[in-house]
């Protein structure tokens, strides 16, 4: 799994889990503890990047 995104607050996460869900891309939620926040991080697997970068951005996964 390679690091997609960090998402910056619950609404922000809830937004691009759907859309990775919307587009059937796999993806694992890392949450670390840090001194100063919770910080909640996105993977997805290295050959859905381009896909999950798409879907992130509006495009339909079939739009490739």
């Amino acid at each position: 799994m390679a690091r997609f995104y960090d998402a910056t607050n619950s609404s922000d996460l809830e937004r691009v889990e759907g859309l990775l869900k919307k587009n059937g891309i796999v993806y694992t939620l890392r949450v670390f503890e840090d001194d100063m926040a919770l910080l909640k991080e996105i993977q997805v697997a290295e050959e859905d990047l381009n896909a999950a970068e798409k879907a992130v951005e509006g495009k339909s996964c079939r739009d490739n």
